[in-house]
């Protein structure tokens, strides 16, 4: 194993969560979540959020809610050493479900909620910068809310791979990333997964080996769990609910 350490963390309880209503654009917390994310904040603020050197985050309004509120001290640290949060579209949900879809970057960045947070990695464009090569059966330079090509669900093992293959390749050691269930599935433990998240839970993991092609992940220790285990959409698909 390596001596990175990385803290996947799903986000706190959304709308669509609760109302099974998966309808809803790019559902936001409840008042419920924002108290799930503050406790977060509680528990995990003299732990890992102390010596952590990256924050990254799924653009979508909920987990960026969720770091907002429960990584604010490690945010503030991290902005005044010159590390903004890593917004990673990569990191989205999987399915093409309203609520798994986010908002385009104007969209967010006319939301006072969100002021302050480098959203170009938003921006459209042939191939972005960060994606380097893919295999030729993923086709890059889709905009990020299209869920088509890297961002479609028959792509979401190889962008989960995608994932951890740039998780290891940074250089910082510990790595806080904040996204949903379903890709966190994806990325810990393999698509269509039933191993379940719950809202804010966070989980250590580090990395098997330094080379592998797959960069596969394994569990260190469960580090805190303030919510329940809400369906995500693949569970109400599934009949796990």
């Amino acid at each position: 194993m390596t001596d990175k350490r990385i803290f996947f963390t799903r986000h706190a309880q959304a709308e669509h969560n609760v109302a099974e209503d998966y309808s809803i654009l790019d559902a936001p917390l409840t008042e419920l979540g924002r108290e799930q994310s503050a406790n977060l904040c509680k528990e995990t603020q003299d732990g890992f959020q102390r010596d952590a050197d990256l924050l990254v985050s799924s653009p979508l309004r909920r987990p960026m809610q969720t770091f907002i509120i429960g990584y604010a001290p490690l945010r503030e640290r991290l902005e005044k050493e010159g590390k903004p949060v890593v917004i990673l579209p990569e990191l989205q949900e999987c399915n093409d479900l309203p609520c798994d879809t986010g908002s385009d970057r104007a969209t967010l960045e006319a939301d006072p909620e969100f002021a302050g947070l480098d959203l170009s990695s938003l921006d459209p464009s042939p191939v972005p910068a960060h994606w380097g090569t893919f295999p030729s059966t993923v086709s890059a330079g889709k905009e990020w809310t299209s869920k088509q090509g890297l961002f479609s669900v028959d792509n979401v093992l190889e962008r989960a791979k995608w994932v951890r293959r740039w998780i290891r390749s940074r250089p910082e050691k510990r790595i806080v990333v904040v996204a949903h269930g379903d890709i966190l599935r994806a990325i810990t433990d393999g698509y269509r997964s039933a191993t379940p998240w719950a809202n804010a839970e966070v989980r250590e993991y580090t990395f098997q080996s330094a080379d592998d092609d797959d960069a596969a992940v394994v569990p260190v220790k469960e580090v805190a769990k303030e919510g329940e285990q809400e369906p995500t959409s693949t569970d109400l698909a599934q009949g796990r609910a």
